[in-house]
């Protein structure tokens, strides 16, 4: 790739000489600072972009990012680049090599970016880089990637990316409004107000409920749970209200190893269900789930992470797989939907235990109280839901379709 740019354009340029050096970052340590300055890792890397982070280390070693720096993955997953736009200084890993543009180079830093995340770049990245079973990009491979010089074109190619990224990333953003808006739906259709938040860390616990409820765990009192559970009690009639446990079933049908579709937490998405690209795999003892199954993660309960299976498979064994005990009571996107939603989470936060790995009891879950409307409501609740998915679906399957077809019009206006 590199030869064919070169015979393509006359004037061209290496990594190398466009920086005035590529280096690494630092170890970070096991034991973060509160009061430190950000870091970032690998998986924070985003083509031209850095994910949130909420990494803290201390400043002592002066080995800062700044403005203009361009950062890629060492190590694992390789190709992308991320530009850093911010004059507040973040640290980065040593699994993170940094490339500092030259001072007369530093307009450039947004062309050159692109470049390296298309398909162009990245098959010069991974043609240099070592290893076979783990590619490491070393900074004399990643110094030799050659560039070509564009003039005035580079400023119109990243123009008509950048209004491709933020066409994807309005149509992103659309669809995940869809999907949060179910529970909003949801509690409405119920005439359920959604629960006010209590963030109280102090509050008074009645002994002799504690005596009754045989637990001692405090948060378990916490007045945002206790409210949840009087207004459910104080619900309609014609709003039953129940035991999880009586209501489905818990499936724990186990494999020794996973078959077919494999799920693990990292595939569900928090708050809306919805399976997410991941490379989570598993050899260990799994369950086994089938179509209209619902998928309650018992591992930290705040990421509400609750999927309704469209399929068979296997998954991890941090779910409870939960299957409606009688079908003509209750519909399983009905199931899914009012376990996401705020009066379940409002109860379950408050319910886990542990601290460096917070799960839920399987007694906790089989007590979670929810409501089970009429079927009629159900059926509107189960229709909105799957109307809402389909639509967003197709707005992610047109984003990522305008993305690659952006990517690959830059391409072409590079080597054609």
């Amino acid at each position: 790739m590199a030869s064919v740019i070169e015979s393509r354009y006359p004037n061209t340029h290496t990594l190398g000489a466009f920086c005035e050096f590529i280096d690494s970052g630092k170890p970070i340590p096991p034991r973060l600072s509160e009061n430190g300055i950000p870091a970032y890792e690998i998986g924070h890397i985003l083509p031209r972009e850095l994910k949130d982070t909420d990494i803290f280390v201390s400043d002592d070693s002066g080995k800062v990012l700044q403005r203009y720096d361009l950062i890629t993955g060492r190590v694992g997953s390789l190709g992308a680049f991320a530009e850093y736009n911010s004059d507040l200084p973040v640290s980065f890993s040593d699994n993170i090599l940094r490339l500092r543009p030259k001072e007369h180079e530093k307009h450039r830093v947004a062309f050159v970016a692109e470049y390296l995340n298309s398909s162009i770049g990245n098959t010069q990245l991974i043609r240099g880089s070592r290893g076979s079973l783990q590619k490491v990009v070393t900074q004399k491979s990643l110094g030799e990637i050659v560039v070509p010089v564009l003039g005035h074109r580079e400023n119109e190619l990243v123009a008509g990316m950048d209004a491709a990224r933020a066409e994807r990333r309005a149509m992103l953003a659309e669809a995940e409004g869809l999907l949060a808006g179910v529970d909003g739906f949801v509690l409405e259709a119920l005439g359920v107000p959604a629960p006010a938040a209590d963030g109280r860390r102090v509050f008074a616990v009645n002994v002799a409920q504690m005596r009754r409820q045989s637990r001692i765990n405090s948060d378990y009192y916490h007045p945002e749970r206790t409210a949840v559970l009087r207004s459910l009690n104080m619900a309609p009639e014609s709003l039953q209200t129940t035991r999880l446990a009586d209501a489905v079933r818990f499936v724990r049908q186990q494999l020794a190893s996973p078959t077919g579709t494999y799920l693990s937490l990292a595939h569900v998405q928090s708050n809306t269900g919805e399976l997410t690209d991941s490379a989570d795999t598993a050899s260990g003892t799994c369950f086994v789930y089938q179509s209209d199954d619902v998928l309650f993660a018992r591992l930290r309960p705040y990421l509400n992470k609750v999927h309704r299976a469209e399929s068979g498979g296997s998954c991890s064994t941090e779910f409870h797989v939960l299957r409606i005990a009688d079908p003509a009571t209750m519909l399983p996107d009905y199931l899914a939907a009012i376990l996401r939603s705020k009066i379940v989470l409002a109860q379950t936060v408050h319910m886990m235990t542990g601290n460096t790995h917070p799960r839920l009891t399987n007694d906790d879950v089989a007590n979670l109280r929810i409501p089970i409307p009429a079927m009629a409501i159900q059926q509107t609740i189960a229709a909105e839901i799957a109307r809402r998915r389909r639509e967003a679906r197709r707005l992610r399957v047109a984003a990522e379709a305008g993305w690659q077809g952006a990517k690959g019009r830059f391409e072409d206006s590079v080597l054609f």
